[in-house]
């Protein structure tokens, strides 16, 4: 069904995706965040208002729905028409120098990870802890089986 022919109430029942989804169909083209947004508002007759509120929350649920790419253009359409190489690639820079370790590097930092959060300094010691358990009995199983 083409989306000039949906009543109100029948796009009200459908996600800003899935109406995305029919608009993208419909169109053919590309389109940007605030083109796709900006057709919603005036499909479902929305204030302006509700743009610059919601139109981050929309931009990530795009981002997060599988069957939208954001193209090179900064455009998004929908994946079934295009090859993965045309898909906007967001890196980690982090990720990146992760895979340029060599494995005894990454061994030395888990180490020193490690000793950097022991904390063998007693300083800290709550003498309170000692008092609320010296009344605590400690009973190994074989104890606890002939009490029951």
């Amino acid at each position: 069904m083409s989306l000039k022919k949906m009543k109100k109430e029948e796009l009200e029942l459908l996600s800003n995706k899935d109406i995305t989804n029919l608009i993208l169909e419909e169109s053919k083209k590309p389109l940007n965040t605030a083109e796709l947004f900006k057709k919603i508002i005036e499909l479902l007759e929305l204030p302006d208002s509700i743009f610059e509120k919601k139109i981050g929350d929309y931009y990530t649920a795009l981002s997060t729905d599988k069957r939208f790419i954001l193209l090179d253009d900064g455009k998004w359409d929908l994946r079934s028409r295009h090859t993965s190489d045309k898909v906007v690639k967001v890196t980690d820079e982090d990720e990146e120098d992760d895979d340029t370790d060599s494995e005894p590097e990454k061994e030395e930092a888990l180490e020193e990870m490690d000793e950097d959060n022991y904390d063998d300094n007693d300083e800290e010691y709550d003498d309170n802890a000692t008092e609320e358990l010296k009344d605590l009995v400690v009973i190994d199983e074989d104890e606890l089986e002939l009490e029951q």
